[in-house]
């Protein structure tokens, strides 16, 4: 992302209100990322790091692993970063060709399609809880082990069973807590990531934190 002076203010203000934290430096970057977004300091107290999700992430990106997102927001929110950095390629489950399933959602079923293809790829479900879910299941059955699972759907219908069966995994992931999320959510913490990685890589020996 590109800073301007307003950018540089809102993040300060940012600092100013947040008040104390146990965030490691990566995570705070991540976090204040989210709030600057969306300008709700509740994801303070929402927003889960797995162990090692940041260098996990960070490696995969610096890998040029395949970034499966679930929604063209997210696609589009993370795109001009990542083409300016890493240049991974992202597929979006919404527009995987994939054959009509009667039982399934398009986005499932192309999140399930794209999973297989790609079983070790890093994955972004900001908006479709049906995704998150079916991916999930492919994780459970062991068909796929993902580098990184970035998991911010909103909801009140089984959202909070699937991110419970997210935070279960061992999988390294970032994921929020309760109702709230949302494809904005989910491309912040991306291009965060992407950002902290390509300095992380950018310069030797340095590591996330």
């Amino acid at each position: 992302m590109e800073w301007h002076i307003t950018d540089a203010q809102s993040l300060s203000i940012i600092d100013s209100e947040i008040g104390e934290h146990a965030f490691s430096p990566s995570e705070y970057e991540i976090v204040r990322r989210v709030i600057y977004a969306t300008a709700d300091f509740e994801y303070k107290s929402l927003i889960r790091f797995s162990d090692q999700a940041l260098q996990a992430g960070a490696a995969a990106l610096a890998a040029r692993s395949t970034i499966v997102v679930d929604v063209p927001m997210v696609q589009v929110g993370i795109v001009p970063t990542i083409q300016t950095t890493f240049a991974n390629p992202v597929y979006c489950s919404m527009e995987a060709l994939t054959r009509p399933q009667r039982n399934k959602a398009r986005v499932s079923w192309g999140m399930e399609t794209l999973a297989r293809r790609y079983p070790e790829g890093i994955f972004v479900v900001g908006q479709a809880q049906t995704a998150l879910t079916a991916l999930v299941e492919l994780i459970e059955a062991e068909e796929i082990k993902p580098a990184l699972v970035i998991g911010t759907p909103a909801g009140f219908i089984g959202v909070d069973v699937a991110v419970d069966r997210l935070k279960d995994s061992l999988i390294p992931h970032i994921r929020i807590e309760g109702r709230k999320g949302s494809a904005v959510v989910a491309a912040a913490i991306v291009n965060g990531l992407i950002e902290l990685a390509w300095q992380a890589y950018g310069q030797e020996g340095r590591t996330l934190s």
